[in-house]
């Protein structure tokens, strides 16, 4: 085993932060030195090299079937080994049905990353995705408290086991297991970067019960949220790590699933058949061209953003009109109870190391 560890983590609702520290309690026991280090509260541009054979872990949630990019950021700009080995670490999105539990996706969050570490140098010891709790509450209600307690239950001894191994100086790749699927999704992986991740963070809103504590704003992980007209006002330097939504005291924040739809039916059914019907006026696309074809694909997509970010700015304004804000505040299912938010299991929590 090396002679001291290093651990960077990015956490947003707390599920990679407590598997960093999971790690770190289990080289504690051993006597090996070792620091976990929050890449949110660090500068990613004068990143300290690790110590000659130090061991280096990378901690991370899944966004988007990938790293989130101030992971990514952190990595392709981390030093180049002296002698160092590396793991990485993915949590994903797990699920439970009855006793059965059901793992998330990775897509290309290890293995992009994991090559780019090889080529800095590094040996990558090991690859493991731990299927935490997912938190993605935009998409569906948090888990019941009970579930939430048996998975981290159980994936605190995934990782523990895992870090034994580690710390043994064994190499592990159980990451390999997933690797068919995680291709699969690649794709997907990359237009959610360039795309879909611009469009979640245009989802958030905040509605009256909102009372500008500001909680939201100071502890945003990557400092995306400003404060526009008086109202919360996400950025998109927004990574939709939930903690804001997670973490409101008020329940103000939500996501304005309404408006999405409304502004996808807008683009499907108005401007985009607008601007695909200008384009066969003006030039006709032989079938064969590949690469026409692919341009015009390219300027539809960038056409879509160009309207995210000019709608968003307008739907911020509306909601400023009591009528216009009641009508996303309705259609937003996050308002209802039932739309449980997320909190890592308070129980597991105490007795983390």
């Amino acid at each position: 085993m090396d002679n001291s560890l290093l651990i960077y983590y990015f956490s947003g609702t707390g599920n990679a932060r407590n598997v960093a520290q999971w790690f770190a309690g289990v080289a504690t026991e051993q006597n090996i030195p070792v620091d976990t280090i929050d890449i949110a509260r660090t500068g990613r541009k004068n990143i300290q090299p690790p110590a000659p054979g130090a061991l280096v872990g990378f901690v991370s949630p899944t966004h988007g079937f990938n790293y989130p990019p101030a992971m990514m950021y952190f990595i392709f700009r981390f030093p180049r080994s002296q002698g160092n080995s590396a793991f990485l670490m993915n949590t994903r999105a797990g699920m439970k049905i009855s006793k059965w539990f059901l793992p998330g996706l990775s897509g290309l969050a290890l293995w992009l990353f994991a090559l780019v570490l090889l080529l800095k140098g590094y040996r990558i010891a090991g690859l493991r995705s731990i299927d935490l709790p997912s938190n993605w509450i935009s998409f569906h209600p948090g888990l019941k408290e009970k579930v939430v307690e048996s998975i981290y239950e159980h994936c605190k001894g995934i990782t523990v086991a895992f870090a034994k191994k580690i710390l043994s100086g064994k190499k592990v790749y159980t990451a390999f297991r997933d690797i068919i699927q995680d291709l699969l999704i690649s794709p997907v992986s990359i237009g959610y970067f360039f795309v879909g991740r611009f469009i979640l963070a245009k989802s958030f809103y905040a509605t009256n019960a909102c009372d500008k504590c500001d909680i939201c704003i100071d502890n945003c992980p990557v400092k995306a949220i400003l404060t526009v007209d008086g109202r919360p006002f996400w950025s998109y330097r927004c990574e939709s790590c939930m903690r804001c939504m997670n973490n409101c005291p008020k329940r103000a924040i939500e996501t304005a699933h309404g408006y999405i739809i409304g502004i996808m039916c807008l683009l499907n059914m108005g401007i985009m058949v607008w601007f695909w019907q200008g384009v066969g006026k003006i030039i006709t696309i032989p079938a064969d061209n590949g690469w026409a074809k692919t341009g015009i694909k390219l300027t539809g997509w960038v056409l879509t953003f160009v309207v995210m970010v000019i709608s968003y700015r307008i739907y911020h304004y509306l909601l400023r009109i009591p009528v216009i804000r009641q009508l996303f505040y309705y259609t937003s299912g996050t308002r209802y109870m039932f739309w449980r938010r997320y909190k890592p299991s308070h129980k597991m929590i105490s007795r983390l190391p």
